[in-house]
Order: structure tokens, then C-alpha cells, then sequence
């Protein structure tokens, strides 16, 4: 019979190596962090960090999908302006994290080449992500406060280039590009209503 105990306790543990890696792959970048520095944060040994995940590459792929999950639960339930919105508050944090933007931009432009172990992830998180701004911006049409002469489906994909781009710009302007500011501008000129402010 399962332990259950145990089984929260591992689960618990792992959660917490994510929460470090994102932080420390945040400050630092992938490149900069190594696998002992996050066992020591967790008080693990390294080889006890290696039993939850067997290869630095492994824990790069859990952090991403642990950060999509963490910034996810900030839209969920928001529909619409409201998800727009938050699209300008994740901009807004990604600021503060300048190492996990450095690590997405580089990674997304190496997962391209189909061999590269995270190209599915990206794959499927570029879908889903195009869906759902899709799906927000159906939304604000049938609410009569999108513009004429916007198409959603084209919209949310020149949205999610746009928020890409402009980590790229942000990173190589050496963080001195306000992302939240510009997305905001370009979501604003689409609109006829003002957009919800923090």
C-alpha cells in the first residue's frame, strides 16, 4: 500500500525545488545556477536533488511548465478585458525576473530545431496560448468593445509576438524598455473602452 505521507512529503519537496530553481534560474540564468547551489537552498544533497530530477535539462523543463502553471493560476477565471489585463501584469513581473525572460527567449529559439527536448513543451504552450488570447478577444467583440477590423485569430497571434519581441527588446535595451507599457498602448488602440488599471 501506498504511503501516503511520503508521497505528500516528496511532492512537497518537489514543489519546493521548482519554487528555487525559478528563483535562482531568475536571478542568475540557467547557465549561472548550478545543480548543488539549488540542493543546498532545498537542503538536499546533490544527489538527493538528482532523485527528483535526474539531469539539470529535467528541471529546466519542470521549471517552465511549474511557471506557466504559477503565472496560469493568476489568469484563471479572467475572461476577456480582464484577461488582456493580466496579460499586462505578467509583463509587469516578468520585469522582475530578468533571468527566467532570458531563459524563455533563448529556449523558445532553440526549441524550434525538432530534436531539442523541449520543443514539444513549446509546441503545445504556443497553441494553448494563441487559444486562449484568441478566446479573449471572441469575447471582447461579443461585448461590442473591440475595434472594427480586428479578427481575434489574427490577434492573438500578433499579441504573442508582440509579448516575445519585447522581451528580446527588454533584454538587449538592458532592461530599460517598460514591456507593460507598450503591450498596454497596443492593446489600448484596439479597444473602444478603457482597459481595467492596476
Amino acid at each position: 500500500m501506498r504511503d501516503d505521507h511520503g508521497y505528500a512529503k516528496g511532492r512537497a519537496k518537489r514543489r519546493e525545488i521548482l519554487d528555487e530553481a525559478m528563483a535562482l534560474f531568475g536571478a542568475s540564468g540557467y547557465r549561472g545556477t548550478s545543480l548543488r547551489e539549488i540542493a543546498a537552498r532545498c537542503g538536499l544533497s546533490h544527489p538527493g536533488l538528482l532523485h527528483h530530477f535526474p539531469t539539470k535539462q529535467s528541471l529546466l523543463l519542470a521549471v517552465l511548465e511549474h511557471r506557466d502553471e504559477v503565472d496560469g493560476a493568476r489568469l484563471t477565471g479572467r475572461t476577456g478585458l480582464a484577461m488582456l489585463h493580466g496579460l499586462i501584469e505578467l509583463a509587469a513581473l516578468n520585469a522582475t525576473r530578468p533571468g527566467i525572460v532570458e531563459l524563455f527567449t533563448v529556449l523558445s529559439a532553440e526549441a524550434t530545431a525538432a530534436d531539442h527536448p523541449a520543443h514539444e513543451y513549446f509546441v503545445r504552450r504556443y497553441q494553448s496560448t494563441v487559444h486562449t488570447i484568441e478566446k479573449a478577444y471572441g469575447r471582447i467583440r461579443a461585448d461590442g468593445a473591440l475595434r472594427p477590423g480586428i479578427e481575434p485569430g489574427a490577434a492573438s497571434r500578433q499579441l504573442v509576438a508582440l509579448m516575445d519581441g519585447l522581451q528580446i527588446q527588454w533584454l538587449l535595451s538592458r532592461r530599460r524598455l517598460d514591456m507593460a507599457a507598450v503591450l498596454r498602448a497596443h492593446l489600448q488602440a484596439q479597444l473602444t473602452v478603457p482597459l481595467p488599471v492596476s
